[in-house]
């Protein structure tokens, strides 16, 4: 596969990034202010409709070893791509004739699992992609991660316009032709499914403890800050504009990171990048509870934009240069698992803080002080001490 191939294909796999986290799951920070308000929920209820999601995506997570033993890795990361799409679409029926809260906790369960199909196969298939002829491996992983950059981008430009129900309709508009642009740009990555035998080979939690825990501390974290960042700015009485243009900034940054990141995903083999991404992740979640003035909001907007799916890119580089291509999917599914498992608990821990006194600002505090963690716990992460 020559290096032109190589770009196009990976961009193709960005689009599965894109719809699995930028479309299904980080559109909600910008639903959440409208169907909060007209629907009348609380903090908590807003939160654990992020919660349900994760919980979705952790099954997906655990599901897909056995659906690897099947179906090959493309199948599944399409799979993902068609279902995210109709169950979007149909986010926009609950929302405009039924407006039932138990329908829309069921759909938001089940995008997560379509999510987990999509996005930890395509990790998997980036894996892959960066041990081709001519392919730059941190750069491809970044690529796509940072696909997701593109998702909220255009969700920052297609929801905003629209009220909420029918901006779920676009949203899956977008997810149906990005999943028909990864079908044609993903051909060259078809594959068999992998042994059973081979997939479990080479792996162990007890090597990866303290990644693993860094790890589920970033999901902790990082999901208050996507699922109550827009609320918080519209409290603190920011602008539509300036919401927009703050959410733009943050797509941009995933964008970019896969430049800015690769290099440090490249040299270090244990947990460094682990830990000073997290770290980073912190400072950007505190900014915009000490100050509403627009320098800090847009600020954090850039910085945390710029590093958090970076975070989850370090992962899958860690495992990448510790394991065999034998164990990957291994690797890859538990990191998978424990992010999911931060994710479900971290939105209503968020909502339960932010309804009691100190509101968001609290809850926000509570999300940074836990990715400190995070970094603390990854500094112990170590390389293993031979490469498999």
């Amino acid at each position: 596969m020559n290096e032109r191939r190589v770009f196009v294909t990976a961009l193709a796999l960005a689009l599965g990034a894109a719809i699995s986290l930028g479309l299904a799951r980080f559109s909600y920070a910008l639903l959440l202010p409208p169907m909060r308000a007209e629907l009348g929920w609380s903090y908590f209820t807003a939160g654990a409709m992020n919660t349900v999601n994760a919980t979705g995506y952790l099954v997906g997570a655990l599901l897909l070893p056995r659906a690897l033993a099947r179906l090959d890795a493309r199948t599944i990361f399409l799979g993902g791509g068609w279902g995210a799409a109709l169950l979007l679409a149909l986010h926009g029926v609950a929302g405009s004739m039924v407006r039932s809260d138990a329908l829309l906790y069921a759909l938001r369960g089940l995008t997560g699992v379509a999510s987990a199909a999509t996005f930890a196969s395509g990790g998997l298939l980036a894996a892959r992609l960066g041990q081709q002829p001519g392919a730059r491996p941190s750069l491809v992983l970044g690529l796509y991660y940072g696909g997701t950059g593109l998702g909220i981008v255009a969700s920052s430009l297609i929801v905003p316009p629209l009220t909420w129900p029918v901006a779920w309709q676009g949203l899956a508009l977008a997810a149906l032709a990005a999943t028909l642009a990864m079908g044609w740009g993903t051909r060259p990555l078809a594959a068999a499914p992998m042994a059973a035998a081979a997939r479990g080979t080479g792996f162990s939690a007890r090597d990866f403890a303290f990644g693993l825990a860094g790890y589920l501390m970033f999901g902790l974290g990082y999901i208050g800050y996507m699922t109550f960042i827009v609320t918080l700015l519209r409290e603190q009485g920011a602008s539509g504009a300036t919401v927009v243009a703050f959410y733009i900034l943050l797509g941009c940054g995933v964008i970019a990171s896969s430049w800015l990141w690769a290099p440090l995903l490249q040299r270090y083999r244990g947990g460094q990048p682990l830990a000073l991404l997290n770290a980073l992740l912190a400072v950007a979640t505190l900014l915009p509870v000490l100050s509403a003035h627009p320098l800090a909001v847009f600020a954090s907007g850039a910085l945390f934009g710029a590093v958090f799916l970076s975070l989850v890119a370090s992962t899958t580089a860690l495992v990448r240069h510790n394991l065999p291509p034998a164990a990957w999917p291994a690797g890859i599914a538990a990191f998978t698992s424990i992010f999911a498992a931060g994710q479900i608990v971290g939105p209503s821990l968020v909502g339960w803080v932010a309804d009691g006194a100190g509101g968001l600002a609290r809850g926000l505090a509570v999300s940074a002080g836990v990715l400190a963690l995070g970094a603390l716990l990854a500094t112990r992460q170590r390389a293993l001490k031979q490469p498999l």
